[in-house]
Parts: structure tokens; C-alpha cells; sequence
């Protein structure tokens, strides 16, 4: 009798980073369950993008819940009085957590997968964050993962049993050439994948803003093909 694969909860934004943290869990075995949040993000495309991605890499399940940070604010991904920041391609990152840092999104987003994954038996939770290419956010550094780590253990009725939910972080130390060198050797196609802050309403990306910028970069320097679609190309 073949052995059921070990089961995982993905975090899917339906960015590249948390794309390519789903094909690293499931090359490792795993059966996948995606999870993605509707949070009052400034669009839906990237919504669109995780069930695409799911599906097109093989998840068992993949679900979407709702969480309203847009009744606290304070990004300008959840406000739209707020700008989102646009820079020249060339222009240095400007110091200090940018504005488009959405209060304790993580921190949010791992205690639902934590949930999540004790009702599935699971013995993975995977998340994409990323601490070399990335613009700043509090919540993508090892020291975060570390302490979520050990108060998942504290918290659940399997870290009680001895059963504590591996955190696995398959990208944070890699740089973003390298994270979509791994995606491209493992199959993922980033054509269908979205990661800009500010697309236009067809959803093709702005080519300014932090995201794109650090996306645009990564796959120039891994020397591979970029299938985003982006405003300037029109």
C-alpha cells in the first residue's frame, strides 16, 4: 500500500515568492493545501493569481478567507487615500519600513495557517517570506519566524502532544534570482502569478512600484524570461 504524503499548509498570495514555496513543498512530498486571504487588499488580482497557481501545480484543496484590515488601515495597500510609493528602476530603496507594510499581516496570516493545519493533521506550514530581496517588512526576518515557531508550539493541542507544526521558510535566505531559478527548475510558471502593489484594471503591473521593481530585477539577473504583463509594455 503506497503511504499517504505528509499533509502542508501553504500560504498563497499569488505572488512568484509564495508560488515558488509551493512547488519546493510539494517537490518535498507534501500534499499542499493552499491558503490565501481577501483582506481588502486594493485588488483582486492577485486573489485570481493563487487559484490559478494552485491549481495549476496540483493542491489538494485551496481556500480563500476573508479578513477585513481594511477597518484598521495604516497601508497603503488597504487605504486608498494612501499612495502606493513608485520609483525609477535605477532608484535606490529608500531606508526604514515602507508604507505599503501592512500591520502584522504575517503574524495574521501564520495563526490562521496554524489553525488551519491542526483541523488537517498537518505537519507543515509553508510561507514564502523572503529576508535578502525584500523591502523591509518586520514580519519576513528570521527572528519573527523563530518566535511564531515556538508560540505555535505553546499554543496548539499538537505542540502540547509533541506534535509542534514545522514553520518552513524554503526562501528566506535565497535572493529573488535565485527564488524564481528555483520556481523555473521545479516547473512553476510565473505567467501566471501576480505581485504589483498598483495594476491597472486589466491587472497588468505598474513596473514602479517596490514589488515589481524587485520582481523585474530577479528575473534579469537569474536570465530568465519575464511573462509579466506591465503598463509600459502596452
Amino acid at each position: 500500500m503506497t503511504p499517504t504524503p505528509p499533509a502542508a499548509v501553504v500560504l498563497l498570495s499569488g505572488g512568484l515568492d509564495s508560488a515558488t514555496a509551493l512547488a519546493v513543498a510539494i517537490d518535498r512530498g507534501f500534499r499542499c493545501h493552499t491558503l490565501a486571504f481577501d483582506y481588502g487588499q486594493r485588488h483582486r488580482h492577485e486573489l485570481e493569481a493563487a487559484g490559478r497557481v494552485s491549481a495549476a501545480l496540483g493542491a489538494a484543496s485551496h481556500k480563500c478567507i476573508d479578513i477585513d484590515l481594511r477597518a484598521f488601515g495604516g497601508s497603503a495597500l488597504t487605504d486608498d487615500e494612501l499612495d502606493v510609493p513608485k520609483h525609477d528602476a535605477d532608484a535606490e530603496f529608500p531606508p526604514g519600513i515602507p508604507i505599503t507594510y501592512v500591520p502584522a499581516r504575517n503574524l495574521i496570516f501564520l495563526s490562521f495557517a496554524v489553525a488551519y493545519a491542526e483541523t488537517l493533521d498537518a505537519e507543515a506550514a509553508f510561507i514564502g517570506v523572503n529576508a535578502v530581496d525584500y523591502s523591509g517588512y518586520p514580519d519576513c526576518r528570521p527572528e519573527f519566524i523563530g518566535a511564531f515557531q515556538s508560540a505555535a508550539a505553546l499554543a496548539t493541542k499538537a505542540g502540547v502532544e509533541g506534535r509542534p507544526l514545522a514553520l518552513e521558510t524554503p526562501l528566506i535566505d535565497l535572493t529573488k534570482a535565485q527564488i524564481i531559478a528555483t520556481g523555473a527548475r521545479l516547473g512553476v510558471d510565473y505567467g501566471l502569478t501576480h505581485s504589483c502593489y498598483d495594476p491597472d484594471p486589466e491587472g497588468r503591473a505598474c513596473g514602479a512600484c517596490d514589488s515589481c521593481r524587485l520582481r523585474r530585477a530577479g528575473f534579469r539577473d537569474a536570465g530568465v524570461p519575464d511573462p509579466t504583463r506591465y503598463v509600459s509594455d502596452a
